[in-house]
């Protein structure tokens, strides 16, 4: 019995492991920003999870931005995942960033060059095999998005 594609999706799983615990013991952007132009708390009531997300903008773009909070490494690493992913980019390029990310996460079609822009935060896709996780990893997601539907232009 052939078990050599078994052997690379193992290793595959592993390194995508280590990006998760990477991220969830060594946070990145989590240092609080002063005078940050929007500011938004989320939260997850049914696990405790929460997120601070604070965003500096200059010219519609994301100058600087801090996430940190409290909760499972799976909503903090998705959270340091997030805020490594959306430094420069305008709230278009965002709204496209977490579309793409929700439709990973929900099995949903995503195109070839969409999931290859996801990068490290392709690391997050095996939590959709355990469904009450998916909303762990997407807890920033959705916050940035309500966050900057309402305040950010474009």
């Amino acid at each position: 019995m052939n078990m050599g594609g078994l052997s690379g999706l193992d290793d595959l799983n592993e390194m995508y492991e280590s990006i998760i615990l990477d991220h969830y013991r060594n946070p990145r952007k989590s240092e609080k920003i002063e005078n940050s132009d929007f500011e938004i708390n989320v939260n997850n009531p049914f696990c405790g999870d929460e997120l601070f997300i604070q965003l500096k903008i200059n010219e519609g773009i994301v100058d600087d931005l801090s996430i940190s909070g409290n909760g499972c490494a799976i909503s903090q690493s998705s959270g340091s995942l997030l805020a490594e992913s959306i430094q420069n980019l305008n709230k278009d390029q965002i709204l496209i960033l977490i579309t793409n990310v929700r439709k990973m996460m929900k099995d949903e079609d995503i195109s070839e060059e969409d999931r290859d822009s996801l990068g490290d935060i392709e690391a997050l896709e095996g939590v959709k095999k355990f469904p009450v996780r998916i909303k762990c990893a997407l807890l920033g997601w959705a916050g940035l998005e309500d966050l900057i539907k309402d305040k950010m232009t474009s």
